[in-house]
């Protein structure tokens, strides 16, 4: 059984050990670069919305628990039971009214357009969606300077 368990966690080590030399994010790594076009930040967008509001319900409870004990050897064996009355605690989820909180419906987003996309001069105008520090470092670049960046969706657009 413990040389199971030994093996089980050797295993999940080794697999986590190639996942984050994977990376586990951006699908590979892939680096993308070009020449910069345009900039497009989406906002994020909510809106009030409710839902039901879940309260813990506790109920003590009892029930009857019976108890034995032997004494007493060969045709003098003796067996005595009794009875006792526990209490325990019965819990669970109950509806409590409703509450209300900020359903999103948009996820912020921040995009690139680049030209010349990995030195392709017939790929243009490609959509990238980025990460807010990627954004800001092409965003701080000149017009159609050369920007190199990891995609958080390789080739999804925006």
């Amino acid at each position: 059984m413990f040389d199971k368990r030994v093996r089980v966690a050797g295993v999940t080590a080794v697999l986590l050990a190639l996942l984050a030399a994977c990376g586990g994010g951006h699908d590979g790594d892939d680096t993308v670069h070009g020449l910069k076009d345009t900039l497009r930040h989406v906002t994020r967008k909510t809106t009030p919305a409710t839902r039901p509001h879940m309260v813990r319900n506790c109920t003590t409870r009892t029930h009857r628990v019976g108890h034995s004990s032997r004494s007493g050897s060969g045709s003098h064996r003796r067996t005595r039971t009794w009875y006792t009355t526990e209490r325990y605690q019965d819990c669970h989820r109950v509806r409590h009214g409703t509450e209300t909180y900020r359903k999103e419906i948009r996820p912020e987003r921040w995009c690139v357009r680049l030209d010349d996309v990995n030195g392709n001069r017939k790929k243009d105008d490609v959509w990238y969606r980025v990460d807010r520090t990627d954004y800001n470092r092409v965003l701080d670049a000149d017009d159609h300077a050369r920007v190199q960046f990891v995609p958080v969706f390789p080739a999804t657009g925006c």
